[in-house]
């Protein structure tokens, strides 16, 4: 894993990875490498954070975790850079049968620099959703940033190796900014492997 220097440009994309379920790659810390490896091969000047275990989220809906974050340039849409992500999921065996459950990989495009997908309205929607709410509903468009972003430290912790600086485009906060904000006991739970 190489850690990116402190001034990650704002145009870079943003992708959360993780899994808590073994793949044809091996157990969890397994598969996020080996999907890591794939990533670098689509994306050239990939840079990577530490690898981190994390607690299911919501809590005690599976084993933990094992999570990473990634940056690169793409001249390609959204939803190009999207589909090579469920791609490289499907390679590792990822099936979505149950939100927020179990899983071999998770790639999450959480950001296009500044982009706001589909506009700021639903993306604020979204953003504002209750936990109840979350747990039921899906979105069928792809919603950037990520609506969720500032609120999970597993997604938050391993972008501040290596986007530290990037700022979300609605919320004017960088990552470390959006870290700080959240409780002490969540950014604990956080640790590196």
């Amino acid at each position: 894993m190489s850690k990116a220097s402190q001034d990650v440009p704002f145009d870079m994309n943003l992708v959360a990875i993780g899994g808590n379920s073994s793949s044809h790659a091996g157990n969890p810390h397994g598969t996020v490498c080996a999907a890591i490896a794939m990533l670098r091969a689509e994306f050239s000047d990939l840079m990577t954070s530490n690898l981190y275990e994390t607690p299911s989220f919501p809590a005690g809906t599976g084993p933990d975790f094992v999570n990473a974050a990634c940056v690169f340039r793409s001249a390609l849409p959204p939803e190009d850079i999207l589909s090579i992500l469920h791609k490289i999921e499907a390679d590792f065996g990822r099936v979505r049968r149950q939100r927020w459950g179990q899983r071999t990989l998770d790639l999450d495009l959480i950001a296009c620099g500044g982009t706001i997908l589909p506009d700021s309205a639903v993306q604020t929607h979204w953003r504002a959703l209750s936990l109840d709410r979350q747990k039921t509903e899906t979105p069928d468009t792809l919603i950037l940033p990520h609506p969720r972003l500032q609120d999970r430290a597993f997604v938050l912790v391993p972008l501040a190796d290596v986007a530290p600086d990037w700022v979300h485009p609605m919320l004017g906060q960088n990552v470390t900014e959006m870290l700080s904000r959240l409780p002490a006991s969540d950014r604990a739970d956080i640790k590196a492997i």
